[in-house]
Parts: C-alpha cells; sequence; structure tokens
C-alpha cells in the first residue's frame, strides 16, 4: 500500500522495518516444513453425466435422493423411488452365494463368471424405496451407468442375468427387491452388474429419472452419485 505523503520519514522507516520483520518471521516459521503444491485441475460436477442431461441433483455414496419415473400413458401415475447407493466393489470375483443359488435354481452345476477380455466386475450395491402411490417394478438395466471420469458403462444382456441372479438370491432370503415389484412403503435391495477396464477407478454413477437413460424423446434427467 503506497505510504501517504503526510506520513513522517520516520514513520515511513518505521513500516519498512517492520515490514521486514514480519517477512523474515514468516520465512522462518514456514522453513522446513512446507511442501510443494501441484495444481490440479478440479473435476467437473456433471462429469458422468450423459451430454445434455439434465442434472437433477448431485449426491454421494450413503445419501438417499428421489427419482420420479414418468411414463408416456398421462393415465399412469408416475412411480417415485427413493434410491441410495451403498457400495461400489471393483475387482473381486461375483459373490459365490449368489452364484450357488443360481446354479441349484437351475439343477446343474454353472461356469464360474469370468468378465469380459480386459474388463473387470464391478457391483453396485443399492437400497430402493417405494415412495410413490402403487406397486413398482425397477432395475438398474438401462437405467444406471457406472462412469469413470466421462466414460459411461452400462450392463450388458449378460451382466443383467447376473443382476437377475442377485435379485433372486435376495429375494429367497426374504428380502425382495424392485426387480420383482415393491408396494408404497417397501424396500429392498438392488444391485448392478458393470464391467470396466482393470486397473480403473469408477468415480460417479448415473441414475435416470426416465424409463431409460436415452428414450425416443431424447437424454432423459437424472441424478449423479459421487463415489467416496
Amino acid at each position: 500500500m503506497p505510504l501517504k505523503v503526510s506520513r513522517t520519514a520516520a514513520g515511513a522507516v518505521l513500516l519498512v522495518v517492520m515490514a521486514a520483520c514480519s517477512d523474515n518471521s514468516d520465512q522462518a516459521s514456514t522453513e522446513g516444513t512446507s511442501t510443494p503444491i501441484t495444481p490440479t485441475a478440479p473435476s467437473a460436477p456433471t462429469e458422468g453425466a450423459p451430454p445434455g442431461a439434465e442434472v437433477l441433483g448431485t449426491v454421494r455414496t450413503g445419501e438417499p435422493f428421489t427419482v420420479t419415473v414418468v411414463y408416456s400413458d398421462p393415465a399412469d401415475d408416475p412411480d417415485r423411488w427413493q434410491f441410495t447407493v451403498r457400495s461400489v466393489t471393483c475387482g473381486k470375483p461375483l459373490d459365490p452365494a449368489v452364484m450357488a443359488h443360481a446354479a441349484e435354481s437351475v439343477g446343474s452345476p454353472t461356469p464360474t463368471p469370468t468378465p469380459e477380455a480386459g474388463k473387470q466386475f464391478c457391483v453396485v450395491a443399492m437400497d430402493a424405496l417405494n415412495v410413490g402411490k402403487s406397486e413398482a417394478v425397477w432395475n438398474a438395466d438401462n437405467s444406471v451407468s457406472l462412469n469413470v471420469g466421462d466414460t459411461r458403462y452400462t450392463q450388458s444382456q449378460q451382466d443383467s442375468a447376473y443382476a437377475s441372479d442377485y435379485a433372486q438370491y435376495f429375494s429367497s432370503k426374504g428380502q425382495t427387491g424392485p426387480t420383482f415389484g415393491l408396494n408404497p412403503g417397501s424396500r429392498g435391495p438392488e444391485h448392478g452388474i458393470f464391467q470396466i477396464p482393470p486397473g480403473q477407478q469408477p468415480t460417479s454413477i448415473w441414475v435416470t429419472s426416465g424409463t431409460a437413460i436415452t428414450t425416443v424423446d431424447g437424454v432423459e434427467p437424472g441424478y449423479l452419485v459421487l463415489l467416496k
């Protein structure tokens, strides 16, 4: 700050001396403790959302959010779901208990599921609560993507079959999920199975508020779940 002309020469000298002492004091107090900081570009708040999609909200793992699914027929009441993403597990085999139950249900051994070449399994565990006015059915097929940055992965046909195995297993344990329908006020688990390249970590999940991420009307709005 420039000195005012009205200040005396002695006052100016005093200010200079005080500033110098302050600079030396700050340098001495931080010498040997500071570390260089490498600037990093902040991630875009909507990274992982489909291009052009309206982001209705951004939450984190463990935080509930409500999705309203509007159907094309105006006579249909919209479905309303409260979802909570509980966990995302990557790089591990699919749950052996789930696969054993699937094999038992068909009465013959089934091969151990293996991901596609150059991929790893990721299992998304969600909690679903029907907050609508009627029974509703929902699953992660075509309505959820697991994202690594701005690259989005959805369930393949085989992944969807594995997710169905999870739904049947938990239903057999008395934990019926939205795959088989839930009445208002009822809740249950839902699982999505995705495959991403090994060594990569998912950064977010997109959950559409439509019947699918992209419909004949275009990209549907949805919620972005940031993973911890």
